[in-house]
């Protein structure tokens, strides 16, 4: 099967770019949702300063890796 090629050249993005593309969108959505879930928790145990910050950050960063991952697994399924 021909390959489209765009109207200026460009072709279609290769599977592991997909899969780039996947992680880096599921990277942002979960650090997003990590901001608001990892703030609630923090403050909800009472965390104040520089200890919410670092609570705020760490959650961050493992739900944005969590859904990055399977984000990830996704588009490599599709491709």
């Amino acid at each position: 099967m021909p390959v489209y090629l765009g109207p200026y050249g460009q072709s279609q993005p290769n599977c592991f770019d997909r899969v780039k593309m996947g992680f880096m969108m599921g990277f942002a959505v979960g650090m997003a949702a990590g901001t608001l879930f990892g703030t609630f928790s923090c403050l909800r145990i009472g965390m104040r300063g520089r200890e919410l910050m670092g609570g705020v950050g760490k959650t961050m960063m493992q739900s944005g890796g969590t859904f990055g991952t399977f984000m990830a697994i996704g588009m490599g399924i599709r491709c």
